[in-house]
């Protein structure tokens, strides 16, 4: 990758100078910055006014040590983060992640992108994200809430409904976010919209589960339609198994796809019949148990060891909803020769640039995450609107919601992308789109 201007070219090696061996800031910061190159030459004001040099360093970081005691009465220490990147247009929001892989470089990139994706919506609602390194698989039900007791004890002095309002990410599900909401309003003795992704029973949004899913869906059918195209009749192959591939592989079938294919960290399985999605809600949701025991009531389909290898299986649409950079050059080239057509991402950066490259220059349809997997931001954001209003709307008028924003986004990427000359690439489309609106915030705001 090489930026032509000089002066966005002098900000990114100032990004490396100053965050050494942080690869995913790098490689979400250079994105960005690639697809702004037309927009600086439009509006040199964002280079004068140091909008550039601004928007790429974090408001604040806090990092803090977390102490809690295993159920052998160990004491275990664990890194915290929350990482509040920008706030011109709202109060920080993005989620947590409890995951080993979390340090302080995965923080900066998820909340980097977490900018543009809430910007995105249309909701007033800034950028920010937070996570440790705890892994909660394999702990009782004690550990982890002694963990989210410890880590909320911290975190509580830095977040409030009007201030910054963290959800859930990776590791980080309904059990997480109940004990660190109770412990938040145990030390604060506040009763506020402080976290979403809540139980329904204390102000949390029917459709929450469903949305990063649902979302996904709703913008790949809007850009599947716009090219006089559809779900219906297509095979998908989805990574991942959590919340948002689950919802993902529902709403896909609900439009008349087939989903052959679904994975863990461990490996993948293919069911050409189509994958029994109620079976694997069962052993993810409820046994917690890995993906492989499909085979036990399945065992006609086929189980890999490895995940990466699930973009092997011939599929017309294919939505990563793991991890980051998932997918690298030689995926993606086994993906076209398949015969892919359509790739929109559900996790965060799932594709790697080297991979982009391969999606678009062979005319594969590609959404990125920070447009495609928006509609869980954009459901948390309509999950404060309801607790500040102290009412419930229905799962319908949530899910209506959210498949309009969905759709509003992917066209107001895709005017962005026509706009600047780059008719069709919803990589550029999106980070324009989701810049100009906190650019022209931080410039009305003056130098904050």
């Amino acid at each position: 990758m090489k930026l032509t201007n000089k002066a966005l070219a002098e900000i990114y090696e100032d990004v490396k100078k100053r965050n050494p061996n942080e690869p995913e800031f790098h490689q979400a910061v250079i994105e960005v910055l690639e697809s702004l190159e037309p927009v600086i030459e439009k509006h040199p004001e964002f280079i004068e006014k140091g909008i550039m040099a601004r928007i790429v360093e974090p408001e604040r970081i806090i990092k803090f040590r977390v102490p809690w005691v295993d159920d052998n009465g160990k004491v275990q220490v664990n890194r915290g983060f929350r990482i509040q990147f920008n706030s011109a247009i709202g109060p920080y929001k993005g989620g947590l992640r409890f995951h080993p892989s979390v340090y302080e470089g995965i923080i900066k990139f998820l909340g980097f992108e977490q900018i543009f994706k809430n910007s995105l919506t249309g909701l007033p609602i800034g950028g920010g994200k937070g996570g440790s390194d705890f892994d909660p698989h394999g702990k009782s039900d004690g550990e982890v809430m002694r963990f989210c007791q410890s880590f909320m004890t911290e975190l509580c002095k830095y977040i409030g409904a009007d201030v910054d309002v963290p959800a859930g990410d990776i590791g980080v599900g309904g059990r997480e976010i109940g004990f660190m909401y109770g412990q938040y309003k145990r030390i604060t003795g506040k009763y506020e919209g402080v976290l979403t992704g809540k139980g329904l029973t204390y102000g949390g949004s029917l459709a929450r589960t469903e949305a990063t899913g649902f979302g996904l869906c709703y913008f790949t059918e809007a850009l599947l339609n716009d090219h006089k195209d559809s779900f219906k009749g297509k095979t998908v192959v989805i990574s991942g198994s959590g919340n948002v591939a689950i919802y993902a592989n529902q709403k896909a079938t609900e439009y008349g796809a087939k989903v052959v294919a679904m994975s863990d960290s461990n490996g993948y399985i293919y069911d050409k019949k189509g994958i029994d999605l109620a079976y694997v809600k069962q052993l993810k949701e409820v046994e917690r148990k890995r993906i492989k025991e499909y085979l036990v009531k399945h065992p006609e389909a086929e189980y890999h060891e490895g995940c990466r290898g699930i973009w092997t299986v011939k599929c017309d649409i294919a939505l990563p909803c793991a991890t980051q950079n998932e997918i690298d050059k030689e995926s993606a080239e086994i993906l076209v020769k398949n015969g892919c057509k359509c790739v929109c991402e559900g996790a965060n950066m799932p594709s790697t640039p080297e991979a982009i490259e391969v999606f678009q220059g062979n005319g594969v349809f590609f959404g990125p995450a920070k447009a495609a997997n928006a509609g869980g931001v954009a459901t948390s954001a309509l999950e404060m609107c309801q607790n500040s209003a102290r009412y419930s709307w229905t799962f319908e008028e949530v899910d209506s919601k959210l498949k309009d924003i969905m759709e509003n986004i992917y066209k107001n990427i895709s005017a962005a992308a026509k706009e600047y000359g780059m008719d069709g690439n919803l990589v550029a489309g999106a980070n324009i789109a989701g810049f100009m609106k906190v650019a022209n915030a931080m410039m009305a705001q003056g130098l904050v």
